[in-house]
């Protein structure tokens, strides 16, 4: 150890903190404050300004939590202050922790005519003086609770209002106005920026000792009894220190200003909105102080709250917007998810994103930017070219718990070879303060060192909001090109990927989906939230088919505005601290309460649209909006309804039987599915001996991150349900009743007579806690690897643990359908509402192999919402016999589009039909222009090239090819007079346009 310099250390640390920083403040005096107290919600500027407010002082608590306090500041400035170039400000501590900012209370600063001045969090909590002879402001200060703490799986009350108490949870500590000194500001940026590259550097490193020589040297000449006076001396000595280059190999760092905001988390969306206002306050105002100072923000909704809610800053914003200084970024609507959103919601999170985006400010983003999303749907690579963008920005896989990305600048390539140049901060960081060890760390980990030498660093408060801040924005400044440090750069993400792509003439290719290494209960958590997506997604393809093919033939009109709305809540809600079940009980109340009632409308819309295209009349009509054809009526068509015939349960021996006309299911005397056998081969899907359809609860306690955990350790305590309290046949379906702890499930079974699976309804009162829920089937097959539905496609999974890549993996995503197999004969397992399975190799007790297929139904962990999912569910699921991939597919969407019986004259043709097997309809809306084109969005499903032929039955004279945003893309057109023929790659998107006349 150099004790030498750690002497050294030692003394220009206290010499900063004790003498530097504290005379930064040439000195202080409280203001006048007077406070209301908001007695409900949050109001606007004009109404707080008639509240009735009571005189207030330091030391005083105020506001419960969730609650608001407006607080009216007034005083004078004293004679003499800010006569030379020091500046005024007013400096406020709303009883602010040392936790990061953006968690706890924050509070936003008005001018007495309703204009925002700036806000305050706890890491930037001052408001600069604009008149130098008084003080006027008003300030909205929000009591948000510190839900999280200093841990993220501890109960709390604070996540719910109806719970979270009324006694004030903060203190007002102080509302002063400042006198602040430039030139001992600047000094202790100095020593700040100094200090960051020598605590970076090895001991015995040159530079570090000089480094420290100097400091020491300037804690000599700055006199700790006169710090105003000497500190000009300081920097001198400091200015060759400073002055140094970095060297020419040195790491290159786009610094980008950035406030990754939540937009729901540990508060609720209306508290974002506030968030939202706060911190592009703090952005605009720091655009004012620094000229080079650039910001990139994504999320259209997030802009348009702004424009909504706070117009006066949203035509701030809309000014910086046209300079090229608040950059829109990402080009979705939200920060989604894309594990759980449908294909077509991801489609929409970019369709009404960039609309915004170009409506507003005429520039279309082509960076997605997703730094802190749940892992990687393999389909998105497709999604995000065919929306018009280049490149993509993540951080999230450096939590990866075993296998580090061996990337950071590379291609990644989807399901269908769809590449995207894509880069992770080295850094791993999206809320940098610009550090030395931020910088040095993005610099050592940077993964292709040797060919490229350019890493981007979105910098700011993040999470909760907040920003950069002028001392970031000070550190950028200082490590611009400073020896020991990479060199700094504040631009623009564009700016960085050109650059980027230039230097890295090959990159690596990461091809398939980008898996998490955690957070794996996000697939499971707040199933009542899940369920509400799925349907709504499904509702919406109802709602937009039968309107469109309604309207085409004239029979209503294109409900536009209520659709465009739905769809803008339901994106909102598949944000990825929403869909994934991670936020507080407030945020997953109002989410399951919004889901509802736009299911509600979604009804009407789909009840209009059907009763106007089957006329009046008395015959039976069954609506069929999935793209395959469903008990005898045509994909996305309509026919007469032929009831369904059920294969009822007979008694047989001690248990019962149910046999259709394809399969037949055999179920012991608990209750409990032992055979599901192939009439046409006699080969039974479960292994003998084993059982299918059996509920597991597992204990369910993560090392961390209660909501968004899933760790491998719940495997080694399982209850299997076996004992039933009830059977019974019920309506020719078997039912039967089973208990765990405090809750109870119910499972009826029933057999179609036609169909090819067994049909599960669970009904499940759920009062666990720290429980999780599986459904568990063993299935007779070999199978090396799973397949499992995902956006416009599939993705075929290992079952075996060869590597730790694959062993990590043992939870995993799927939509509709997961599907195992071998040469001959397989399974499938469809659902309506669950995501979450794990799909194993397992041996029968004479050493026989044999698959196990999990649904993960529910969970109940305790943090952010304790209370999460103590409630009913109703979860569906089938198990059937298909040796192919396309009867899992159309079964996954038979299951979530069933058919639809109304009385009318007639069943209206398809509007569009499609003659291949494996290339389907995803989606058939009326274009976003409103000129009444025809979209049909298609895909291939299979992932084999196919020819396919598109039938419109609609008077149409053009048809031609878009990308996903509706733009002609460079492809023939076709005309009436021929068939539109085209050939379909692997898993290809194709999005079609038509001009019809209706």
């Amino acid at each position: 150890m150099d004790h030498k310099a750690t002497a050294a250390e030692m003394r220009i640390e206290r010499f900063t903190r004790e003498r530097i920083l504290p005379a930064v403040k040439r000195r202080s005096t409280p203001l006048a404050i007077e406070a209301w107290d908001v007695p409900g919600e949050p109001v606007s500027f004009n109404e707080a300004r008639g509240g009735e407010y009571r005189p207030f002082s330091a030391g005083m608590p105020w506001s419960r939590p969730w609650g608001t306090t407006w607080f009216h500041v007034t005083g004078e400035v004293p004679k003499g202050w800010g006569d030379d170039d020091a500046s005024l400000e007013i400096h406020v501590d709303l009883g602010f922790t040392d936790r990061q900012a953006g968690f706890q209370a924050e509070g936003l600063v008005y001018r007495p005519d309703g204009s925002i001045i700036k806000a305050l969090e706890p890491l930037n909590a001052y408001v600069p003086l604009e008149a130098h002879c008084s003080v006027d402001v008003y300030i909205e200060a929000a009591s948000n609770p510190d839900v999280g703490g200093n841990y993220f799986y501890l109960p709390t009350h604070l996540g719910d209002p109806e719970t979270a108490g009324n006694e004030p949870i903060y203190t007002l500590r102080r509302i002063d106005l400042v006198e602040r000194d430039p030139t001992v500001w600047r000094l202790y940026h100095d020593v700040c920026a100094l200090v960051g590259v020598a605590d970076q550097l090895e001991t015995s490193a040159p530079r570090r000792a000089a480094i420290l020589g100097a400091l020491e040297r300037m804690c000599d000449e700055v006199d700790p009894q006169n710090v105003a006076g000497t500190a000009a001396a300081g920097r001198e000595l400091l200015s060759s220190s400073l002055a140094s280059p970095a060297s020419a190999s040195s790491h290159h760092v786009v610094a980008v200003g950035h406030a990754h905001i939540d937009s729901a988390w540990l508060w609720p969306v209306r508290e974002t909105i506030r968030k939202c206002a706060r911190t592009f306050s703090n952005v605009l105002q720091l655009m004012d102080e620094a000229p080079e100072f650039v910001f990139a923000c994504s999320s259209a909704q997030q802009f348009d709250w702004m424009r909504r809610y706070y117009p006066q800053l949203f035509e701030q914003i809309r000014e910086r917007v046209a300079e090229g200084r608040f950059i829109p970024v990402g080009g979705m609507w939200v920060e989604s998810d894309i594990n759980m959103p449908g294909g077509e919601a991801l489609v929409r999170q970019f369709l009404r994103g960039k609309g915004f985006f170009q409506r507003e400010f005429g520039i279309e983003p082509t960076e997605v930017w997703l730094p802190d999303t749940f892992g990687y749907t393999a389909a998105f690579p497709q999604i995000a070219k065919l929306a018009g963008n280049d490149f993509m920005l993540t951080q999230k896989l450096s939590w990866n718990e075993v296998n580090p990305m061996p990337h950071h600048t590379f291609l990644w390539e989807g399901i269908d070879g769809t590449q995207i140049f894509t880069h992770f901060p080295p850094a791993d960081t999206y809320n940098s303060d610009l550090s030395g060890e931020d910088l040095t760390r993005a610099e050592r980990q940077f993964s292709e060192k040797g060919e490229s030498n350019i890493s981007l660093l979105p910098f700011g408060f993040g999470d909760g909001g907040g920003g950069p801040t002028r001392e970031m924005v000070e550190a950028a400044d200082r490590k611009r090109n400073l020896e020991g440090s990479p060199t700094v750069e504040i631009s623009s993400p564009l700016r960085f990927f050109k650059e980027a792509e230039r230097q890295l003439s090959t990159p690596s290719v990461w091809s398939g989906e980008m898996y998490l290494e955690l957070h794996r209960g996000t697939y499971t958590s707040q199933a009542g939230t899940k369920s509400g997506n799925r349907r709504n997604e499904h509702l919406l393809r109802e709602a937009e088919l039968w309107s469109a093919t309604a309207a085409v033939r004239g029979v209503i009109e294109y409900p536009y505005d209520e659709l465009n709305e739905i769809w803008e809540r339901v994106l909102l809600l598949q944000f990825h601290d929403i869909l994934p079940g991670s936020s507080i009980a407030w945020v997953h109340r109002e989410a399951e309460s919004d889901h509802a009632e736009m299911s509600q409308r979604l009804e009407e819309i789909i009840a209009r649209a059907q009763r106007a295209l089957a006329g009046r009349g008395a015959k039976r009509i069954a609506f069929n909006a999935a793209p395959v054809a469903h008990h005898d009526v045509p994909a996305s068509g309509a026919a007469l309804n032929i009831p369904k015939q059920f294969a009822a349960p007979i008694v047989d021996g001690e248990g019962w039987t149910m046999r259709g006309d394809r399969i037949e299911a055999r179920f012991n005397s608990a209750g409990i599915l032992v055979s599901l056998i192939d009439r046409r081969t006699g080969r039974d899907a479960v292994p003998s001996g084993q059982e299918a359809a059996v509920l597991q609860v597992f204990r369910d306690t993560p090392n961390q991150w209660d909501a968004w955990d899933i760790d491998v350790h719940y495997r080694n305590n399982k209850a299997e349900l076996r004992q039933a309290d009830d059977t019974c046949v019920d309506d020719e379906a078997l039912v039967v009743t089973r208990s765990f702890g405090s809750s109870t499930m119910t499972q009826r079974f029933s057999l179609s007579q036609e169909a090819t699976e067994i049909d599960i309804e669970t009904r499940v009162d759920w009062r666990e806690q720290e429980k999780m829920l599986k459904l568990a089937f063993a299935v007779d097959v070999l199978a090396d690897h799973a397949t499992s539905e995902i956006q416009f496609g599939h993705l075929q999974r290992p079952t075996h643990t060869n590597t730790s890549w694959d062993k990590a993996r043992f939870e995993t995503i799927a939509h509709r359908w997961v599907h195992v197999g071998e040469h001959g004969f397989g399974a499938y397992v469809a659902n309506r509402a669950t995501y979450g399975h794990d799909i194993t190799r397992q041996r029968n007790l004479d050493g026989a192999p044999f698959t196990l297929v999990r649904e993960s139904l529910l969970r109940s962990p305790m943090f952010p919402d304790p209370k999460s999912d103590q409630s009913e569910h109703v979860l569906q699921t089938s198990f059937g016999i298909g040796s192919t991939i396309d009867t899992a597919v159309s079964a996954g969407y038979r299951m979530n589009l069933p058919l639809r019986i109304l009385e009318g004259g007639k069943a209206p043709a398809p509007v569009v039909t499609v003659d291949s097997r494996s290339v389907l309809v995803e989606s058939v809306k009326l274009a976003e222009d409103r000129s009444g084109d025809l979209i049909v969005r298609l895909y291939e499903s299979l992932g084999g090239s196919e020819p396919a032929t598109v039938d419109i039955d609609a008077s149409w004279t053009a048809a031609w090819r878009t990308d996903l945003l509706e733009r002609d893309a460079e492809e023939a057109r076709w005309w009436p007079s021929g068939p539109i023929e085209m050939a379909v790659k692997p898993f290809e998107i194709i999005t079609l346009r038509m001009r019809v006349d209706s």
